[in-house]
């Protein structure tokens, strides 16, 4: 996470919960020639975009007075999806047993770049991906993990 994702996250995920949802995750990225900051919301009951503009209504004004981003940006509020990227320690502990795509920085000793399997286990320094075989993926070389929908 980037310094500007943490501060923001520490900021509003008090006001949010007390909302009654759950702070998932703060991206700050740049998409195209924008900046945009994105707030992850979720609930049990999913969200709506009723529940994205109360967060907005919430959080906007907050961030704001705050002057933690010097450029301009865009406020995002959203909800994680059905494919969610999974970024912090618990997200990968909520779904352990879930099927799961990573995607490596570089090829491992296999030669693989790619895996989609279930998340089996997770510690500091190693991911543990069950295909038709445990995979043990060095954390320092995955770019990204997110969950894999199925029906």
């Amino acid at each position: 996470m980037s310094k500007i994702e943490e501060s923001v996250e520490a900021l509003v995920k008090d006001s949010i919960e007390n909302l009654g949802y759950e702070l998932y995750d703060v991206l700050f990225l740049k998409e195209g020639s924008n900046r945009v900051l994105r707030i992850v919301i979720d609930n049990n009951k999913g969200i709506s975009l009723d529940d994205c503009e109360k967060v907005n209504d919430e959080v906007k004004d907050i961030i704001d007075e705050a002057d933690l981003v010097k450029e301009q940006y865009f406020l995002e509020i959203s909800s994680p999806g059905i494919e969610r990227l999974l970024r912090k320690d618990w997200q990968l502990k909520k779904f352990k047993g879930e099927i799961v795509e990573v995607k490596l920085f570089k090829k491992d000793d296999k030669g693989n770049k790619n895996y989609i399997g279930n998340l089996d286990d997770v510690t500091d320094d190693i991911l543990k991906i069950k295909t038709d075989e445990i995979i043990n993926i060095d954390r320092k070389n995955i770019s990204q993990i997110k969950t894999v929908y199925t029906d």
